[in-house]
């Protein structure tokens, strides 16, 4: 039931994170606030394909 995913920044659409979760328990979409390298700043990351 886990899948592999991975984390895109919103801002600059920079693909900094991977992660798992777990589809049955959340199929939507995962957006988090992470630390991205390229902007320098904490800023949303929403998973990508």
């Amino acid at each position: 039931m886990r899948v592999g995913i991975i984390m895109a920044c919103t801002e600059c659409k920079n693909r900094n994170y991977t992660t798992d979760k777990n589809k049955k328990n959340n199929p939507d979409r995962l957006e988090v606030k992470k630390y991205c390298p390229k902007c320098k700043t904490h800023t949303l990351h929403k998973e990508t394909k």
